[in-house]
């Protein structure tokens, strides 16, 4: 009863903000992302390996928040599969985390997939961005991977993640642009209805969701990416005007955001999008990756250059962590 799986992060191209049922993670609305490799969680579980749940993430004990949300999803999968077995599971990120790089994303989702198949279910993806979800509602898409769509619902058959396919899977790269500032998302959503700005964000996000939709299946990056970039700022706007004020860009974000403007006016094609996070993901193509890198790079930045990652997958025994 031991598995070990691994999971890619995601950007969020239609962000969700808010959620109906912050227990089941329901959000307010539907949510498109796009997985980024080779940036990864891989998770261990193993059922009956300890006296107690035991969760410990890049190499330090859970506790508080962080550890409430995975016994939601432990939890579940337990009652799932009619088990009443303590987990042990350990977790690591090749990436830096609480930075908006989506770690929660890829945290959630690599777990689900490890406990779904330790706990013997044989589940589709689809059915187990149910259970990460649980955790993050941006963990389902990470389950699903690549450019998946997460729809709002009140009960897991409708709240789930499936696959948009296109084209645009090999060509786009994702200059990831950190700006290592901390950030706290869990506040943001529960505040996020108090914003005077989310019912503005409501009104059009459903148009957005299938504009990128029809976009993605016409593999059009011009329009996807201008429609992530338009999407990145819809979304500052509520968190800013929410009652805490959030404000996460830093100089250096507004430095990225010059940057791109200046690339886009000299013919690259090329968009910035940012989560709820100080960190940049520049968006463009594997012709102008070098150049695009090279200007944001020269605003003072750490970088490195991302595809689009794939779903969860289960790893072989030789890649557990204990």
């Amino acid at each position: 009863m031991k598995a070990t799986a691994t999971a890619h992060p995601i950007q969020g191209l239609v962000k969700y903000h808010g959620m109906r049922d912050p227990e089941l993670r329901l959000p307010y609305h539907d949510s498109i992302s796009v997985c980024t490799a080779p940036s990864r969680t891989i998770t261990t579980v193993e059922f009956g390996a300890a006296d107690e749940d035991v969760y410990v993430i890049d190499g330090e004990r859970a506790a508080g928040r962080g550890a409430e949300r995975i016994d939601a999803v432990v939890d579940h999968v337990r009652a799932l599969a009619d088990l009443d077995a303590p987990v042990r599971l350990e977790s690591e990120n090749s990436f830096q985390s609480n930075v908006g790089f989506g770690s929660s994303s890829s945290g959630f989702a690599a777990a689900a997939m490890a406990l779904t198949e330790a706990a013997g279910l044989d589940l589709t993806r689809p059915e187990i961005s149910t259970v990460a979800r649980r955790g993050s509602s941006s963990a389902a898409r990470a389950v699903t991977g690549a450019f998946s769509h997460l729809y709002a619902g009140l009960n897991d058959h409708d709240c789930r993640s499936e696959r948009i396919e296109t084209s645009l899977e090999e060509d786009l790269r994702i200059v990831a642009a950190l700006v290592p500032s901390y950030k706290e998302t869990e506040q943001a959503h529960e505040e996020a209805a108090d914003s005077h700005m989310f019912q503005a964000r409501m009104a059009h996000v459903h148009g957005q969701i299938a504009e990128m939709r029809d976009a993605l299946r016409s593999a059009a990056f011009d329009r996807v990416f201008e429609l992530a970039e338009h999407d990145s700022l819809s979304l500052a706007a509520t968190t800013m005007t929410g009652p805490a004020g959030w404000v996460y860009w830093q100089p250096r974000t507004i430095a990225v955001f010059n940057a791109v403007r200046a690339l886009r006016k000299e013919g690259v094609p090329v968009y910035f999008s940012t989560d709820t996070g100080a960190s940049v993901y520049v968006n463009t193509t594997a012709e102008y990756v070098d150049r695009v890198e090279s200007a944001v790079a020269d605003c003072g930045l750490e970088t490195d250059v991302w595809e689009v990652g794939g779903p969860a997958e289960i790893r072989p025994e030789s890649d557990a962590l204990f």
